[in-house]
């Protein structure tokens, strides 16, 4: 009984990749992130930022992308991260949900004040980007002899 009646609707009916391909798409969309302490969606790539008394530590997880297609320069106090990751798509496969970054990206993230340009280095390694900038040094305070 119930066969011929959801026989009739056809497969498509019960097919929920439209759904949630659409929700999805309506929920990116949201002005705000979930927490406080998340980033919106499509930010890429991640980055975590830690600090000592002598430098700054930057991981950018870049899994993926080639060194060679990384930019990172400093001016002012902003540290800036570009560059670009390709995925090979199969042409023979209709994708309903892609995940995975590609395309160009672009972080910029703001530096203390003492952090020293001309003091900055980057390595690459295991599809993590790690940028340390050394902070300047603190002039310590010096007696003046009064004659």
């Amino acid at each position: 009984m119930f066969g011929n009646l959801f026989s009739s609707l056809g497969s498509s009916f019960f097919d929920h990749r439209p759904w949630e391909v659409e929700s999805d798409q309506v929920l990116s969309r949201a002005a705000f992130p979930a927490g406080i302490r998340t980033v919106p969606r499509g930010t890429y790539p991640p980055i975590n930022i830690g600090s000592t008394p002598e430098r700054v530590d930057v991981y950018v997880f870049a899994a993926g992308v080639e060194p060679s297609s990384i930019d990172v320069s400093i001016q002012q106090n902003l540290l800036a991260v570009s560059g670009s990751r390709r995925l090979v798509a199969n042409p023979e496969v209709d994708y309903y949900r892609r995940e995975r970054f590609d395309g160009d990206f672009r972080r910029v993230i703001a530096l203390p004040e003492d952090a020293d340009p001309d003091r900055v280095e980057a390595k690459y390694r295991d599809g993590v980007l790690h940028i340390t900038v050394q902070r300047r040094k603190a002039p310590k305070p010096r007696q003046v002899e009064i004659s």
